[in-house]
């Protein structure tokens, strides 16, 4: 098969498409044609060095795709060669097949394109991890979404809306908010213009929000407590920003009942994994297949044109997600 692949590690100019052996695929698994995968930030990363992949994956970049099941594992049931599919993967998006264990599929709603579907994987699985599983995110309850108009924030502002919650949205542009506000989000707030924990307290009548999704890390953990409120769950996403937190006191912690969690789905085991997929798809599926639920696509490159998309991607000028789109 074809890949991107790294001839070294930095900048774009390592990113080219190349023979690589096709992946070997197990008997609880798919083989899947890949019509079109997703940028995320962990690729900018791992292209630089900064983010390997997990023991026993192939160095190709990409945490998701959509595409054809082109061979079915001996033990899997339910699965036709010719399903249309999408999943998260550990790593190796960037080609021309990949295989995934059976239960990490999800079937793509007849209505999106395979360009939609691989949009669909990293970013709201990982928001419906963190809003629910982590976030015990309810109905009535109030969300700060940090990078509002990222991928994933584009996600959790809909299943923050479909859970019955309110969604509160930073961003770095008027045109970046008002696209949160299409999507659901009650208010947003531009980083440009000053430190948010002030407007949130406003916004929220001085009591805080229930819970933050941070992308940004060490420059707004001390603004994050002042936000929360009492009893409120705060998950680190990403750090953006930067990871090292200097001194701050425990008292607010203490004082305010609050709770700080990490995320990544990247070093789950299958097993969770598959437990989150089946889950997010009982809640989601439909919603994609009637239109309540909708991947947000930024723009679509043709995987020749990897560079560029990892170039659009690093000017943070995105809204939504940046797909590849594979071709012969």
């Amino acid at each position: 098969m074809k890949a991107v692949l790294m001839s070294g590690l930095g900048g774009i100019e390592f990113l080219h498409i190349a023979e690589h052996p096709d992946p070997v695929m197990k008997e609880d698994e798919l083989l899947v044609r890949v019509r079109a995968t997703a940028l995320n930030r962990a690729d900018l990363l791992q292209r630089r060095g900064k983010h390997p992949p997990p023991k026993g994956v192939p160095d190709i970049l990409g945490l998701e795709m959509a595409g054809e099941v082109a061979s079915v594992g001996a033990a899997c049931e339910g699965w036709a060669r010719g399903d249309r599919v999408c999943a998260l993967l550990p790593g190796a998006g960037y080609a021309e097949l990949a295989a995934i264990p059976a239960g990490l599929a999800m079937r793509i709603p007849e209505d999106l394109s395979f360009e939609q579907a691989a949009a669909i994987p990293e970013v709201f699985l990982t928001a419906y991890q963190n809003l629910f599983n982590v976030a015990r995110l309810g109905a009535g309850q109030t969300v700060l979404v940090h990078a509002g108009a990222s991928g994933v924030g584009t996600a959790a502002i809909q299943l923050i809306r479909e859970a019955g919650g309110s969604s509160l949205v930073t961003a770095g542009s008027t045109e970046k908010l008002a696209r949160c506000a299409a999507l659901g989000a009650i208010a947003g707030w531009n980083y440009k213009d000053g430190p948010f924990a002030p407007w949130v307290a406003e916004q929220t009548g001085g009591r805080g929000v229930d819970i933050v999704l941070d992308f940004v890390g060490a420059p707004y953990f001390e603004q994050n407590l002042q936000a929360l409120a009492v009893d409120g769950r705060m998950v680190a996403i990403g750090t953006l920003g930067g990871a090292d937190v200097g001194a701050f006191s425990l008292r607010t912690l203490m004082a305010k009942r609050l709770l700080i969690a990490g995320a990544g789905l990247r070093s789950m085991d299958t097993a969770r994994k598959i437990a989150l997929t089946r889950a997010f798809s009982v809640f989601a599926l439909s919603r994609f297949a009637d239109g309540r639920l909708v991947p947000i696509v930024d723009s679509v490159f043709d995987w020749h044109d990897v560079g560029d998309a990892h170039r659009q991607m690093e000017s943070n000028a995105n809204v939504g997600k940046i797909v590849l789109r594979v071709t012969g």
